[in-house]
């Protein structure tokens, strides 16, 4: 963690860059962002990943019903799982993209108030 502060000016006298990101609106609004995408996204992901063996072990005549030849809505629902995966992961690369705007307002806001961000020998906070 970053622990050099800022000490000139009159914003944030004594603080250091996380404590003033953690202050920030847009940064309230980055973690909100977020978690409106992650945990209706994550829960998706669980319901969806764990529906094939819960109904393969509940509803066996359904998941053997067969749609083509030998393949089997088992297996077509097996499948489908990689296609929602990526359809979850394009998802996301959409939405870090509205988390980046955020990230690069924050930076802007802590380089106008005077925080370096070379300060600490790393890059961004």
């Amino acid at each position: 963690m970053a622990t050099l502060s800022k000490t000139n000016g009159d914003t944030g006298v004594g603080k250091t860059k996380w404590d003033r990101v953690e202050e920030m609106e847009e940064f309230r609004l980055l973690i909100l962002a977020k978690k409106e995408f992650v945990i209706p996204a994550t829960i998706f992901f669980v319901v969806y990943y764990f529906a094939l063996p819960v109904l393969v072990g509940y509803a066996p005549g359904l998941m053997t019903h067969k749609v083509w030849g030998f393949v089997n809505l088992a297996y077509i629902f097996a499948l489908s799982q990689f296609f929602m995966a990526w359809g979850v992961a394009i998802a996301y690369v959409v939405a870090a993209k509205r988390f980046d705007k955020f990230g690069v307002h924050i930076l802007e806001t802590l380089k106008r108030e005077g925080y370096d961000d070379k300060q600490d020998g790393k890059r961004g906070l």
